[in-house]
């Protein structure tokens, strides 16, 4: 177990800094303040990142760290922390390691020992949830579907009967493509469409996956709010009985048999066991 007391220890620590994913008065102070006085800056993109350092008059020694050199760059980072600097991470837009880069480094500075900080601010993926007009009691944030299509229809598949909203980003060049498949495969349901969030385009489509199929002139970076699975299921506990008894009959046990089916079917073993109990007591 490790207990991490950020602001009552001496340590070297590691600061996770949302930025701005479009306007800029959304920086924080307490941002722009943890920038100014960390010792580096690890970034995903350091032209990116010296335009907004600059527009906030920060100075700072800028260091690479994306996903084509994050292995290599984590060592050096906590070579950092060793020697006792601050070190702040961004990611070009919105906060480090969602759909970006950043999982690496953190680990390995909690294993080290260092703290590790978060400083909020903007996320596209809430910025479009909470005004979607969906559900938001419980939602799932999945980020992008894989490239390859073939990849995405079978992700898509594992969420058909997942219960509760969903968020999705995907890229304008994709996003023809994306709704046509999740049309396909979840079927016509609630969506709403985020672009150009905090933008003078902010624009919000909202509707169903069938009334949005075709949208072709969507531009900038996109956020897919989808409604979760609805319908109530009929579950027939006699056929699911019977498949209990035809385990027993083989030689597995009640309860392993209970396991099991309620397993594959995606129930409650509970409620399973209560069923099956209920419709033992009447002969079934």
């Amino acid at each position: 177990m490790q207990r991490q007391k950020s602001f009552q220890n001496e340590k070297a620590t590691l600061y996770l800094v949302a930025t701005p994913i479009g306007n800029l008065s959304e920086f924080s102070p307490r941002a722009i303040s943890t920038l100014k006085e960390v010792d580096y800056i690890a970034c995903e993109d350091t032209r990116v990142t010296k335009t907004l350092l600059e527009r906030f008059l920060i100075k700072g020694k800028l260091l690479a760290y994306h996903n084509f050199n994050e292995r290599e760059s984590s060592e050096g980072l906590i070579a950092l922390l060793k020697e006792g600097h601050d070190i702040a991470l961004l990611s070009d837009a919105g906060y480090p390691l969602v759909s970006d880069p950043g999982f690496d480094i953190v680990n390995k500075t909690i294993a080290n020992g260092f703290n590790v900080v978060t400083i909020s601010g903007p996320s596209a993926g809430l910025h479009a949830l909470i005004a979607s007009g969906m559900d938001v009691r419980h939602y799932l944030f999945y980020g992008f579907l894989n490239e390859r299509t073939s990849k995405a229809k079978s992700e898509l598949e594992s969420l058909m009967t997942f219960p509760y909203t969903m968020i999705f980003y995907e890229a304008p060049h994709r996003i023809t493509n994306t709704l046509k498949l999740m049309y396909e495969v979840l079927g016509d349901r609630k969506v709403c469409i985020a672009r150009e969030l905090t933008k003078i385009h902010e624009e919000y489509i909202r509707g169903t996956l069938k009334e949005v199929l075709g949208l072709d002139d969507l531009k900038g970076e996109i956020v897919i709010i989808v409604e979760g699975d609805n319908k109530e299921k009929v579950i027939d506990y006699s056929a699911i009985n019977i498949l209990i008894e035809e385990m027993i009959k083989e030689g597995v046990s009640t309860k392993d048999a209970i396991k099991e089916v309620s397993k594959v079917h995606g129930l409650s073993k509970n409620e399973v066991y209560r069923q099956y109990l209920a419709q033992k007591d009447q002969g079934f």
